[in-house]
């Protein structure tokens, strides 16, 4: 059976998930690799067969999405190309991690394609869900990325289909320790929001790794650093506490490693927001801006002892299993013939 895999390629969770998944999947099926966008810092241990234009989200610098940016930067005329282009016709399935260009293309030609992605899961009836309703972005959550069947990836297995966070080998194989410093990745603020922020806990040690530093730099009792593989690992694994935003990878990985966590869900990002809403059920600490008001929620959860306690068990290869059957009953002729 020939696959492909599509990655969305503007974070950095879809491809931290696809370096557990795709090694599995090349011992089931023979498998090509498509990423849309390159906003991602994650190195991949695989060939990546095609490299397209995406449509992502432009971060900007007080915790929201800046809309302008996404506009312009994003080249729409040669996103329609690519899914008109794109020949989809040649796989026999299309495992998709909410990747609009694959997606669309699929629908267009009928090629059978399954979603396997957080999003499949947020969307479900059973998830949780935020106090307030976002009909447009449901709409964007539901058409950006469609497919004839979905498996999704949560915190909790919330349903049939919903399978726990896949956390990769190099997070299961680590031996976590507490260095005293606390860690964090919030893309969506610049330098100058986070310093003045993190200058209200002058006795804590800051570890901030952000996008718009290009080299590493003190100011006063906040270390920045470049996104970096290693030295972020170093600092995760170390560290006393997770301040970060309402994706999910991330939160799901400090939970993991049982270190403290808090998250910061992006503005005008409804995702976030419904992620926010599932890992507070869990006991970790929301706060949805970073300014004057959130100084004493921060400061309770620095002098806090949480402890979540949630068993995320490593089932990806039976996922996957569960995904190919599904397909072969979805489209009995097409596998059966494959």
């Amino acid at each position: 059976m020939k696959i492909l895999y599509a990655i969305q390629g503007t974070g950095n969770g879809h491809v931290s998930r696809s370096r557990e998944i795709v090694p599995l999947l090349n011992q089931m099926a023979d498998v090509d690799v498509l990423i849309s966008g390159t906003e991602h810092e994650v190195e991949l241990p695989f060939e990546v067969n095609y490299q397209v234009s995406g449509f992502g989200f432009v971060f900007g610098n007080h915790g929201g999405i800046n809309y302008w940016k996404t506009l312009t930067e994003n080249n729409v005329v040669q996103f329609f190309k690519n899914i008109f282009q794109f020949p989809v016709q040649q796989y026999d399935l299309v495992i998709n991690d909410f990747e609009p260009v694959t997606a669309w293309a699929c629908k267009l030609k009928n090629v059978p394609c399954i979603s396997l992605s957080h999003q499949a899961a947020v969307l479900h009836p059973k998830a949780p869900k935020t106090k307030g309703f976002d009909p447009l972005a449901w709409l964007v959550l539901r058409y950006y990325a469609p497919s004839a069947l979905k498996f999704g990836f949560h915190f909790k297995a919330y349903a049939d289909g919903i399978y726990p966070p896949v956390i990769r080998k190099l997070i299961r194989n680590s031996e976590p320790t507490n260095e005293g410093h606390y860690t964090c990745y919030l893309p969506a603020y610049n330098d100058e929001h986070l310093k003045h922020f993190f200058n209200h806990f002058p006795e804590v040690s800051w570890h901030v790794f952000s996008k718009r530093c290009k080299e590493k730099y003190q100011a006063e009792n906040v270390t920045f650093f470049p996104v970096d593989q290693v030295n972020f690992q170093k600092s995760f694994s170390s560290c006393t506490g997770f301040l970060c935003g309402a994706g999910f990878e991330g939160p799901a990985e400090a939970v993991y490693l049982k270190k403290k966590v808090l998250v910061v869900p992006m503005q005008g990002q409804y995702e976030q927001q419904l992620n926010a809403a599932a890992i507070h059920e869990l006991g970790v600490p929301v706060v949805q801006h970073l300014d004057n008001k959130s100084v004493a929620t921060v400061k309770d959860w620095i002098l806090s002892e949480q402890h979540i306690d949630i068993e995320l068990p490593d089932q990806t290869e039976s996922i996957l299993h569960e995904v190919l059957d599904a397909a072969a009953q979805k489209w009995p002729l097409q596998i059966a013939l494959s």
